[in-house]
């Protein structure tokens, strides 16, 4: 399964925020890595178009085909195109584990999905792009429930903000998709019309 494996603290500051979320080593020197970091750039329209796509992009763990694809079906939907890519992007099963704390981070929660500890309506889902749907009950198999990832989950509950549009249970290991969320719940720093104008481009 074709994932990005490499530095993320070199992604975050390339592109000017923290992808993985409480990384102290951003928050230490967030500026550009390399000799001409601290250095001015010429930022061109396409530049900035680019570096929003990149930061939907390495913020989810999505690479460039499945992108393309997330943003084709995004424009063939009624309603905003910027919305829809995003609610597919939010919609992942490791992006709905993650949210609701159950990992802490999106590559943990990928990590968590494709080890099949997930059910979905009671049916194993081992697949980290899989699409949740409103009213979806996501369960960790009993099995699972003692694994340190999971106690950890327990224990730490609470120090994240589960979205509304979700709802999670730590002691019965389930979450609750309400609904799929709307653009004004999606809190991540994203100019989405950025990204629309980069594809309608090509």
């Amino acid at each position: 399964m074709a994932r990005y494996t490499g530095p993320m603290t070199k992604k975050s500051r390339r592109l000017g925020v923290d992808l993985v979320g409480g990384d102290s080593s951003y928050e230490r020197r967030p500026y550009p890595p390399g000799q001409h970091g601290r250095g001015r750039i010429k930022e061109s329209e396409y530049l900035l178009q680019l570096r929003e796509k990149q930061k939907a992009r390495f913020t989810y763990g999505v690479l460039e085909k499945q992108f393309s694809n997330y943003y084709a079906e995004a424009h063939r939907r009624a309603g905003k195109t910027g919305d829809n890519l995003l609610q597919l992007l939010e919609g992942r099963l490791d992006n709905v584990v993650y949210r609701a704390g159950f990992a802490r981070t999106r590559r943990h929660a990928r990590q968590l999905v494709v080890h099949g500890h997930f059910l979905v309506n009671g049916k194993k889902v081992n697949i980290p792009s899989y699409q949740v749907e409103a009213h979806d009950v996501i369960d960790v198999r009993e099995k699972s429930w003692e694994m340190t990832p999971f106690i950890v989950a327990r224990e730490t509950h609470g120090e994240r903000v589960v979205p509304a549009w979700l709802e999670a249970f730590p002691n019965r290991m389930r979450i609750l998709v309400h609904q799929l969320p709307v653009r004004a719940q999606i809190d991540i720093p994203v100019q989405e019309q950025l990204i629309v104008e980069y594809y309608s481009k090509l």
